[in-house]
């Protein structure tokens, strides 16, 4: 389980630079805001989970579900750029991680 908490940790910190760094195209893109809180967060969840820190499975599992419900309810795929895709992806292994350690923290 010590893998899949460090693979979560590492794809939460690759999620938050990814976010910060779509941050970069400047205040005038209208997700500045949320990219900008979704970076910080998800950076935060990253050391969180590194330190051990077992309340952080259920935010790791539950934030990541929000940009993905938005952007399959509302986002056309055919237009995402290589960052968006990646950091959707990111999102989908990072819900899975969350969920084997949440669940494997309830059997024990």
């Amino acid at each position: 389980m010590k893998a899949i908490r460090y693979l979560a940790a590492a794809l939460f910190l690759l999620d938050g630079i990814l976010h910060l760094y779509f941050v970069t195209k400047g205040p005038s893109d209208p997700n500045f805001v949320a990219a900008l809180a979704f970076g910080i967060i998800y950076f935060a969840l990253g050391v969180l989970l590194i330190l051990n820190k077992k309340f952080a499975f259920w935010p790791g599992f539950i934030i990541p579900i929000l940009p993905l419900a938005y952007a399959l309810f509302t986002v056309d795929f055919k237009i995402l750029d290589a960052i968006s895709i990646t950091i959707l992806v990111c999102d989908v292994l990072v819900v899975i991680c969350c969920l084997i350690l949440l669940l494997n923290k309830n059997r024990s």
